[in-house]
């Protein structure tokens, strides 16, 4: 028998269980990232936002570190609080959210700008008091552009733990100023574009944030939301891990040491599962949409 065949024979069954876990986690599969042929959408293929969202472990590891960032702020985790069923449906909360980045970083033009716009709508009606009894809105310009920079610098910080640990400053800011269309297309403002200036409005944010018993309750739900299959528990764990340990400094240090996801080495097998996952999603939404460029 052909060694080769035998090999793909032994090798593809792995490939489509990674496949479905991974399609499970991200609600994959309801995004048309193939036509029409030939529209770059937001960004291009020459894009930075195409080469840092092309792979899916840092993707969901940066997006868990967003998250942890984002419920800091008293504002923002008042619209989850009052407005979401995150205890019902946290994952398949976690799949739109990645349905969203990944339709806004490949699909075509019209498919983004309709995803933007549905946001845009979604917010419109997310409204309310805080705890502390502080008003607050999701098309606030102020929270939106909160809600995006923790999302792309944790995007960008496990792009480059896991895939480009030597990435060039310059680079680094092409990803913020190209990032900043979807911020503002949502209502953001002032956002910033140059990494430097992303860790200044990040440590300028800390005295705002705190932890308390709503973000501890949103975290235990992150962390221990059913899922299928114990691999995927012990991928959530290190995920979890990996996302706390690459929070942005001085923000980590908010959560409690006792409250912290920690794992000793997640981080470094995150790095090792940044190719087999690349292996898997073989026909991911960074494929699909360089084969609609091609065409």
């Amino acid at each position: 028998m052909n060694p080769r065949l035998v090999l793909e024979n032994a090798v593809n069954p792995v490939r489509s269980a990674l496949q479905r876990n991974i399609r499970q986690i991200t609600g994959a599969g309801v995004i048309n990232f193939d036509e029409p042929p030939g529209d770059p959408g937001l960004f291009g293929p020459e894009s930075m936002v195409w080469q840092v969202h092309a792979d899916f472990v840092p993707m969901i590891v940066g997006g868990v570190s967003a998250l942890m960032t984002q419920m800091l702020h008293p504002l923002a985790i008042a619209g989850v609080w009052d407005h979401s069923n995150f205890r019902a449906d946290v994952m398949g909360r976690l799949a739109r959210t990645a349905q969203f980045v990944a339709g806004t970083t490949y699909a075509a033009r019209p498919t983004a700008e309709a995803l933007i716009e549905r946001v845009r709508q979604r917010h419109l009606s997310v409204a309310g008091i805080d705890a502390s009894g502080t008003p607050y809105n999701a098309s606030d310009p102020a929270l939106l552009t909160w809600i995006h920079v923790a999302e792309a610098s944790g995007f960008l910080a496990a792009h480059r733990a896991f895939v480009a640990p030597h990435m060039p400053e310059a680079e680094q800011d092409r990803y913020f100023r190209e990032m900043a269309l979807v911020a503002e297309m949502l209502g953001a403002r002032d956002v910033p574009v140059t990494a430097v200036a992303v860790d200044a409005y990040l440590r300028s944010m800390t005295p705002g944030l705190r932890f308390d018993q709503r973000t501890r309750e949103v975290l235990e739900v992150i962390s221990s939301a059913p899922v299928q299959s114990p691999a995927l528990r012990m991928f959530r764990r290190f995920v979890m891990a990996a996302g706390g340990s690459l929070m942005p400094e001085p923000i980590r240090e908010l959560i409690p040491k006792s409250e912290r996801p920690d794992l000793i080495g997640a981080v470094q097998l995150m790095s090792w599962a940044t190719p087999v996952g690349r292996w898997a999603l073989r026909n991911g939404a960074a494929a699909r949409a360089r084969r609609r460029m091609s065409i």
